[in-house]
């Protein structure tokens, strides 16, 4: 057989539609397809956005089924990818997308303009009401608990830079600012102006801070200076999860400023969990909640308290012993409520639970997800696209209990395989913890009767 060589060729004028190429779609995406159409989300969706379109057919380019714009969004999630071009891109070059969208071969898939153009005419309360439709689908299913929820947050670079941050009362860029102190101490002359490479040197040897107070970014006003987990400083968002503990599903995916303490949030999170919970149908009251430190705060606790919520809040090590003489009672009384039940054996499996889900939630969102930086401006373009990735994660959830695969990537190999390798790494930590067992019963120090049995034995 010979060769095969590759030639430029030119595209036939006419192609039958039996010719066009098919695709038997993917395997979790066709699950993914049959669970919204079981619950009836296009016909959902379809009427609650038809309030924001034309009601009267005009010429023009046809808009966005509202149904594929989430679908879209939901591929984003799924894929990992972080901007709306490359959700356009991804759907556009898939057969199994194109068919997971409902897209024929013959017309071409949304742009990333449309996405935007979408995004902007829907407003957050429709993003919102999806997350709460996933939510009711897992309610029906008998997933959803909500008696003990988890909070935690973490940051979310901004599409901000931190040169570009301006002064709120001069409007001055950083170098203008810098050359300004320069003329004003008498380091260069009022109408001379300095080099980039003395500008430099200078803002280096002098005392600065950055405050949020005193700098925005003229791009995205809503961002925030803050510090990140690896210690570089970036202009950012905050977002804070509530996690069901008990089925590993998100109640609420709120994003917030960045300089947001967390001791002031954690009550509304909770509130806007229970929000999400009475609106997909569950009478369940969120009764105790589980927080790291930094959301122990005596007015949190009280807060919680005066709300029936039973707080498992770790309490901060303070060098001196705290004074409630100017402190309200009600103040005294919840941290020490809080503190009693931290010591239970129950506070540390839900703290367990807690750093064990929540960063899960975290990780599948943000890391995976695509969503550890965000290519939108505002709160609330943010909040728009990151809701719907804390509905794509419960609907992993929701499939991973269902059918045992949370996401596409999963079926990369071979299921046997897989279960395989699962059953070897089962039977290697049996035998590891036999073993062990083993050792410490031969290393065990003998019963003081088997010595002196043994003792009068070699005596005789």
């Amino acid at each position: 057989m010979t060769m095969g060589v590759r030639e430029d060729r030119q595209e036939a004028l006419f192609v039958t539609a039996a010719e066009l190429p098919k695709s038997q779609g993917h395997p979790f995406y066709v699950k993914l397809n049959g669970l919204l159409r079981e619950a009836g989300f296009d016909s959902w969706i379809e009427g609650r956005c038809r309030q924001y379109y034309e009601q009267r057919e005009r010429r023009g380019r046809p808009s966005l089924p509202p149904g594929v714009y989430f679908r879209m969004l939901l591929v984003g999630y799924f894929e990992g990818i972080d901007s709306q071009r490359g959700i356009a891109w991804r759907c556009a070059d898939s057969l199994a997308l194109r068919s997971f969208l409902g897209i024929p071969l013959h017309e071409s898939t949304p742009d990333h303009s449309t996405l935007t153009n979408t995004r902007k005419r829907l407003p957050p309360e429709v993003f919102a009401e999806v997350f709460e439709f996933v939510l009711r689908i897992a309610r029906e299913k008998g997933l959803l608990s909500g008696k003990t929820v988890g909070v935690d947050s973490t940051l979310l670079e901004a599409d901000a830079a931190m040169k570009s941050i301006v002064r709120r009362d001069t409007g001055e860029d950083w170098k203008q600012y810098v050359t300004r102190l320069m003329q004003e101490e008498g380091v260069v002359a009022p109408d001379e102006q300095p080099s980039d490479e003395e500008v430099r040197r200078y803002d280096k040897r002098r005392k600065k801070k950055v405050s949020n107070e005193e700098w925005e970014s003229p791009t995205d006003p809503d961002s925030r200076i803050a510090q990140m987990k690896d210690g570089r400083t970036h202009l950012a968002y905050k977002a804070e999860h509530v996690v069901d503990l008990k089925s590993d599903l998100l109640l609420a995916a709120e994003i917030l400023p960045a300089t947001a303490a967390d001791t002031e949030t954690l009550v509304d999170s909770v509130m806007q969990a229970q929000v999400h919970l009475q609106a997909a149908g569950s009478g369940q009251q969120i009764e105790e909640v589980a927080a790291d430190k930094g959301y122990h705060a005596a007015a949190t606790l009280e807060l919680a308290a005066d709300l029936k919520l039973r707080t498992y809040i770790p309490e901060p090590r303070r060098v001196h012993q705290r004074r409630w003489t100017d402190k309200p009672a009600e103040h005294h009384a919840a941290v020490v409520n809080n503190r009693r039940r931290v010591r239970r054996v129950k506070s540390k499996q839900l703290q367990r639970l807690r750093s064990e889900r929540c960063e899960r939630s975290f990780s599948h969102v943000c890391d995976s997800g695509g969503l550890r930086r965000t290519w939108l401006h505002s709160l609330v373009d943010t909040g728009k696209r990151y809701v719907i990735a804390a509905a794509a994660y419960n609907l992993s959830r929701i499939l991973r209990a269902l059918f045992g695969i949370g996401k596409p990537r999963t079926l990369q190999g071979p299921r046997g395989l897989a279960a395989l390798a699962q059953l070897l790494a089962r039977l290697a930590l049996a035998l590891w913890i036999a073993v062990q067992s083993l050792w410490h019963a031969a290393t065990r120090p003998r019963r003081p009767f088997a010595r002196l049995w043994l003792t009068t034995r070699h005596a005789g």
